[in-house]
């Protein structure tokens, strides 16, 4: 949630900033209602104390009697339409993306994203190289498509045998990356969270049609990030406690209701499927470079596995509801020949803080904290990754040298 009082200074720089993003709020209706909700305030301030010295005057005639009744009404009616006005401003904050950061690129797409660096070169076979579902679906039989699509529905996988536990090795890699050697404290959370957790970190109001919702009111996790983000909700924190790093391995769910037709083949893009994810609570001042550290923390799990991608700064119509800025890492997956996302990760500011109520206890006053996520990476991309990278002419995989400690096999 953005500060009113930065929108009350800043009103073209606030439309600016929206209109980079293609949002279509303008600050004129926020600071109108914002006007109204004060003048309110104010009138019922002033009726509060007419009604406390009338209360105070002796003897009460039939005029004073008459007056501290209306004065009485006019509080609750004005009250009413105050509360009214809130809950309208409140839901219209809501919905407001964050702002972006001053060196995020104007663009219309992902095509206008910024490419930033790229790691490795890409592989060369002297054969066509599958993709990941024509060797492990089609040829080794260890991808199942067809019998969770009569058990669950379509977007749904089975993985079996030698895949299944690479799966689980690949988890374990990231896991023992992050917190040895990036000092993440692993979490183990619930799958289920309160609307409160989603709308804390920005995934409500805007991206209901996303989620899956159970029929008693709970929500699916679309990320790992709503839980971590949320286990620094309603604090006041001690600078010297900060920073807050967390990692998390869990399945996420989500509808992908603006998906459709998009990677209808393999494991790319499903309603559930495992991710390591990152979250980071910071001082202000730590952010920038927290970003940095972070996002070198997920390109390093891809260099240890020899993986060629690039990173790239997202544009400003790309960038994500509740991000400041945001670096994507792409992977290169040669069976499909293309860049695939593995890592997003994102500063978000005191965007979440303020939804949460997350701040830093300060002698000058308390302030709101930052906070930061990001993939670390998508497990199942990584899978897909390893599967086409380090595929064989005769149709085997080859276990990257990084995974070997965590597997009995080194081939499959």
């Amino acid at each position: 949630m953005l500060d009113i009082s930065f929108i009350r200074s800043n009103p073209s720089l606030f439309n600016d900033k929206q209109n980079m993003r293609g949002a279509a709020t303008k600050a004129d209706g926020i600071l109108a209602l914002d006007s109204s909700i004060r003048a309110l305030k104010a009138e019922i301030q002033g009726l509060q104390s007419r009604r406390n010295e009338l209360a105070k005057l002796m003897p009460k005639t039939d005029a004073l009697i008459a007056e501290a009744r209306d004065v009485k009404n006019l509080i609750t009616s004005k009250s009413e339409e105050l509360a009214k006005h809130e809950a309208e401003l409140n839901a219209l904050m809501l919905s407001i993306p964050n702002m972006i950061a001053d060196d995020v690129p104007y663009g219309e797409s992902d095509a206008d994203n910024k490419e930033l660096r790229k790691f490795g070169e890409k592989p060369v076979f002297d054969f066509k190289p599958l993709t990941h579902y024509e060797l492990c679906e089609e040829q080794m039989g260890n991808m199942d498509f067809k019998t969770p699509s009569v058990i669950s529905g379509a977007r749904f996988s089975v993985l079996k045998g030698k895949l299944a536990r690479l799966e689980r090795a690949v988890a374990n890699y990231l896991l023992d990356t992050h917190t040895t050697e990036f000092g993440y404290q692993e979490i183990s959370v619930p799958f289920l969270v309160k609307d409160i957790a989603l709308y804390g970190t920005g995934q409500l109001p805007k991206f209901q049609e996303d989620l899956f919702k159970t029929t008693d009111g709970m929500w699916l996790i679309p990320t790992a990030e709503v839980y971590l983000t949320n286990l620094a909700r309603e604090s006041i924190l001690k600078d010297a406690d900060l920073p807050l790093r967390f990692v998390a391995e869990t399945a996420c769910f989500r509808s992908e209701a603006g998906a459709a037709g998009r990677d209808t083949r393999g494991i790319v893009r499903q309603h559930q499927f495992n991710k390591v994810e990152l979250v980071s609570v910071v001082r202000p001042e730590d952010s920038k470079a927290e970003h940095e550290r972070m996002t070198n923390a997920a390109e390093t799990v891809l260099q240890r596995l020899g993986l060629h991608y690039r990173v790239v700064k997202l544009c400003s119509k790309d960038i994500g509801f509740s991000a400041r800025k945001t670096y994507d890492i792409e992977v290169w997956v040669p069976g499909l020949n293309r860049y695939m996302e593995i890592s997003s990760c994102s500063n978000c500011w005191d965007f979440q803080a303020r939804r949460m109520k997350t701040r830093i206890k300060r002698e000058t006053g308390n302030v709101f904290a930052h906070t930061l996520n990001g993939s670390g990476v998508a497990v199942g991309r990584l899978l897909v990754a390893i599967i086409e990278n380090y595929q064989t002419k005769d149709g085997r995989i080859k276990i990257p040298e990084a995974l070997l400690k965590y597997l009995p096999f080194s081939e499959i």
